[in-house]
């Protein structure tokens, strides 16, 4: 594995969810995988578990790790070709990224979409380009259409918290749309739904989408998922619910309308089977989810956010082990 950006890049994600739960039982066991080797990671970006629990991976690896903050430490990139530099940027991404390519066996980097330009942003040309000219394994710390390790770290926590019925069911598992009071990247909800589409293919759950009308994610994102615009119609035997905001995908970056009754509380959960509730973290309390669900027993979001390094340590083991 030379590039961790999507589920598209993982040959087998069963494989990996049992390569990250044997991390976890026995965290320093490949301690000696990355002596002398360096993962640098570099953020445009804020970052809390992100960079926290990547970090810490690939401590428990034995590797050296450097963290550069480009959006308050960095010189200003330019990332087109053929311009000439006489305005407010400094280096170009061909030589920014190439360089820190010579200092780092691997590299992690997170960089938001702009919300302005829905071709721009699904391009992802500004990762792509980190790719190319770094020349080294790269990691996806959230991109602008992505964000793996999270929905890596959420397809762990499921398959560690369901109980295996005896008839063989699935966990119903429902992506739930949330308010919010400005507009959101895509990434998120994107890299969840597909995951779960794959997860979906290979036997593990049952994927269902509830968002308002207007919210839906591109398709590509959502193959086999069934979509649903009523709340309570998609909780309904519901055994876990992950609660996201995400602003409009077709009338781009924009937050519409919607009625209310969009935030999960207790009185919705009496739709569901007892579900398990999750959020990728930070959360905006009593506006995406309500307190009451977080500081009670269904909230998964502390287990999950947990989670978070072992996926990150399969990760970075797998590649280490190719280098």
């Amino acid at each position: 594995m030379k590039l961790f950006s999507s589920v598209n890049d993982v040959s087998n994600i069963k494989q990996l969810v049992k390569d990250a739960l044997e991390l976890k039982a026995n965290p320093y066991a490949f301690q000696s995988l990355g002596k002398n080797k360096t993962l640098g990671l570099v953020f445009m970006n804020p970052s809390l578990r992100t960079r926290l629990s990547t970090q810490k991976a690939a401590l428990n690896l034995g590797m050296n790790v450097m963290v550069m903050n480009m959006d308050k430490e960095g010189w200003a990139l330019e990332t087109q070709d053929g311009v000439v530099m006489n305005g407010t940027t400094v280096e170009h991404i061909r030589e920014a990224a190439a360089v820190m390519g010579q200092y780092c066996d691997i590299l992690g980097l997170r960089s938001f979409p702009k919300l302005n330009n829905r071709e721009e942003d699904y391009s992802e040309d500004f990762f792509n380009k980190f790719v190319k000219y770094c020349a080294v394994p790269v990691v996806s710390l959230e991109s602008a259409t992505r964000h793996p390790l999270q929905s890596f770290a959420d397809l762990i926590t499921i398959h560690e918290t369901w109980t295996k019925k005896a008839d063989g069911t699935k966990p119903k598992v429902v992506l739930a749309w949330a308010p919010h009071v400005k507009a959101l990247p895509q990434a998120v909800p994107n890299s969840f739904a597909e995951w779960m589409c794959k997860a979906q293919e290979e036997g593990m759950v049952d994927f269902t989408i509830a968002q308002p009308e207007g919210y839906e994610l591109a398709e590509n994102f959502t193959p086999g998922a069934k979509i649903e615009y009523n709340l309570e119609h998609a909780l309904e035997g519901a055994d876990y619910v992950y609660v996201k905001n995400w602003s409009s995908y077709k009338d781009y970056g924009k937050v519409l309308t919607y009625p209310d009754g969009w935030m999960m509380n207790n009185d919705k959960l009496k739709f569901t089977n007892d579900a398990k509730i999750m959020h990728c973290l930070p959360v905006r309390r009593d506006l995406e989810l309500s307190s009451e669900i977080l500081d009670g027993p269904n909230s998964l979001v502390i287990h999950e956010a947990g989670n978070r390094l072992w996926a990150a340590q399969a990760v970075i083991k797998t590649m280490l082990e190719e280098l």
